[in-house]
C-alpha cells in the first residue's frame, strides 16, 4: 500500500498546511460529502404553525457548535412529506448559510431530540460519505481553521452568506478512518473535561458572593471580632459613642438650619432605656448598641447635572452606579456616603474620596459623624439590602425615610476599625481568588480551539501510520480512502444512468 504522504491540494482550495501528518491529505468538502442541500418552508412562512415537523434554522445553532431549542418553528406534516430535500438524519452536519452567524456548525447526534426534523432555507445539510467519521469532519469545520476556510467563501454584504459553491472551494483535512475515530474520541474526552472545568469555574462567582455576604453578616453582628473583644482589657461602650454622635449631629442640624428641629432627645422611639433591646432585633455583643439611620446621619438628594457638563473638571461625579464623569464644581467637600435611590441602581452604596458632585439619581449623607469609620458604615448599609427593603410598588426607590429607619448595629470605634481591617483582608483574598478564576476561565475558553488545532496537526493521538509501523502492519492512508470513496460514488451513479437510458 502507499505510505499515504500528503498530496497536493486541489487548485480551488487554499492550502492549509504544507507538512501534513503521514497518511493525511488535503481535500475539498465536495469530495467527501454525499449530500449538500438546504430545506424550505411553505409559501407564506411558518408563523402561527404550532405543531408539525420541527424546522431548524440558523437561530438554532450557537457559537459552541450546539443546538438551542428555545423557540422551535414547525412545518406541516404534509409539507414535510412533499419536501425532496432538507430532511435531517443522525450524523448530519448543519451549517448556517447566511446572516451574521454564517458558517456556524452543529452535529446531529444520537440524542437529537426531534425525529423527524428538517432544515429551512438558511441552513445546509452536509452529510459525509461512508468512510468519513461525522465527528471528525464536524470538529474540523468547528475549529478556527475550518471556520476560516468556510468564511473565505462568504459573498455579499453583512446579510450575505455562502452558497453551494463553497463546498468545492473549502479545503479540509482527511486522515485515515481509524485515526479519524481516535481523534474524535480524544477530542470528545478532552472537551468534556474542559466543559466540566468551566462549569466548576462558573460556580465560583456565586460562592464568592455568598462568602462576602457571610463576612458582612458576621462583621455587622459582632461575630467576626468576638476573639478580638476577649483580648481587650477595656473598650469604651458604644453608648457613650452614640451620645457623642447625637450631640454632634444636633449641633450640625442647628448650624445648618436653625429653624429645623435637631436630633431627638430619646435615642429611639421604641426604646426608653439603654438596658432594653427591642425584641425585633437580634442581640448585640456587650459594648454595642442599636442606632438608626436618623440617629447618625442627615441626608440630602443629589442635584441634576446635564450630560454635557459631565465630561470635564477635577471633581468626580457620583450617581447610583458609582463615578459617571467629572465636573468643575462639587456638592460635598469631604468623604461621605452615596446611595443609589431609583430603580435597578437603588441601594448601591459608595464612598466619595473627597470633593465630589452627586447626581439626582443618588442620595448622600450631608452629615457624617466624625467618630464613625465610614467603611464600616458602608458595610452596614450594604448588609441592610436596601434594594429589597426599598419603597415603591412599581419601581423601587430609596429616600430619607427609608434610610432613617435602617437599624444600625453600632460597635465602639476601636472595634469598627478592627472590623474594617478584617473584612478588607478577607475581601482582598476573595478578590485574588476572583482574578485567578477569571484568568482560568479565559484560559478554559481558549482550550477547545487549542485542542482542535493540536488534533488537526496530528499531535493529539498517535497517527495510524505510526501505529502501523510499531505493530508491523499495513493501513489504508487517506489517499486510498478518498480513492475508495470516489470509486463507490461512481459505482452508484452508473446504475442510475443506465436506468435513465432504459426509461
Amino acid at each position: 500500500m502507499s505510505n499515504g504522504r500528503a498530496q497536493n491540494p486541489p487548485e480551488s482550495c487554499t492550502p492549509i498546511e504544507n507538512n501534513l501528518p503521514v497518511g493525511w491529505i488535503e481535500i475539498t468538502l465536495d469530495q467527501i460529502l454525499q449530500t449538500l442541500e438546504s430545506g424550505s418552508r411553505p409559501k407564506g412562512g411558518v408563523r402561527g404553525i404550532k405543531e408539525g415537523v420541527p424546522s431548524i434554522g440558523g437561530e438554532h445553532i450557537n457559537e459552541n457548535g450546539e443546538f438551542r431549542f428555545e423557540t422551535i418553528k414547525f412545518v406541516p406534516h404534509n409539507f414535510f412529506k412533499q419536501m425532496n430535500h432538507g430532511h435531517i438524519q443522525t450524523g448530519d452536519i448543519l451549517i448556517v448559510k447566511d446572516g451574521a452567524t454564517t458558517g456556524k456548525v452543529a452535529l446531529v447526534r444520537d440524542d437529537f431530540p426531534y425525529n423527524p426534523a428538517a432544515v429551512n432555507e438558511h441552513v445546509f445539510i452536509c452529510r459525509p460519505e461512508e468512510g468519513i467519521h461525522p465527528l471528525f469532519l464536524f470538529y474540523f469545520l468547528f475549529s478556527k481553521e475550518g471556520q476560516d476556510r468556510i468564511l473565505e467563501n462568504f459573498r455579499g454584504s453583512a446579510q450575505g452568506g455562502i452558497n453551494q459553491s463553497f463546498a468545492p472551494r473549502t479545503g479540509a483535512l482527511l486522515a485515515p478512518l481509524a485515526e479519524q475515530k481516535r481523534i474524535a474520541a480524544k477530542v470528545e474526552e478532552l472537551l468534556a473535561r474542559v466543559n466540566a472545568t468551566k462549569e466548576r469555574l462558573a460556580k465560583v462567582p456565586l460562592i464568592l458572593k455568598h462568602f462576602r455576604q457571610a463576612v458582612l453578616a458576621a462583621a455587622c453582628s459582632g461575630r467576626l471580632t468576638s476573639d478580638w473583644r476577649e483580648k481587650q482589657s477595656y473598650i469604651q461602650h458604644a453608648k457613650d459613642l452614640l451620645l457623642s454622635i447625637l450631640a454632634e449631629r444636633r449641633q450640625f442640624m442647628q448650624e445648618s438650619n436653625p429653624k429645623k428641629r435637631g436630633a431627638p432627645e430619646s435615642l429611639h422611639p421604641y426604646r426608653e432605656a439603654w438596658d432594653v433591646d427591642p425584641s425585633e432585633f437580634e442581640e448585640l455583643p456587650d459594648g454595642w448598641v442599636w442606632a438608626s439611620g436618623e440617629d447618625l446621619f442627615a441626608w440630602s438628594s443629589g442635584d441634576f447635572l446635564p450630560k454635557k457638563k459631565q465630561e470635564k473638571g477635577p471633581y468626580p461625579i457620583y450617581g447610583g452606579n458609582g463615578i459617571t464623569g467629572y465636573h468643575s464644581e462639587y456638592l460635598v467637600d469631604h468623604p461621605t456616603l452615596v446611595i443609589g435611590r431609583v430603580g435597578a441602581l437603588c441601594g448601591n452604596v459608595y464612598i466619595t474620596s473627597d470633593k465630589a458632585w452627586i447626581t439626582d439619581n443618588a442620595i448622600y449623607a450631608s452629615y457624617v459623624p466624625t467618630k464613625l469609620n465610614l467603611q464600616y458604615v458602608k458595610m452596614v448599609f450594604t448588609q441592610s439590602n436596601l434594594n429589597a427593603n426599598a419603597g415603591g410598588s412599581g419601581q423601587p426607590f430609596v429616600n430619607q425615610t427609608v434610610l432613617n429607619k435602617v437599624a444600625f448595629p453600632l460597635p465602639p470605634l476601636a472595634e469598627q476599625h478592627e472590623i474594617v481591617r478584617r473584612v478588607e483582608s478577607m475581601f482582598k483574598l476573595a478578590d485574588a481568588v476572583e482574578k485567578r478564576v477569571a484568568a482560568a476561565t479565559a484560559r478554559a475558553e481558549k482550550l477547545p480551539q487549542s485542542i482542535l488545532a493540536k488534533a488537526f496537526r496530528g499531535e493529539l493521538v498517535p497517527t495510524e501510520a505510526e501505529l502501523a509501523r510499531r505493530e508491523g502492519r499495513s493501513y489504508e492512508p487517506a489517499s486510498e480512502l478518498l480513492a475508495r470513496i470516489k470509486s463507490e460514488r461512481e459505482s452508484k451513479r452508473v446504475p442510475e444512468k443506465v436506468r435513465r437510458t432504459r426509461n
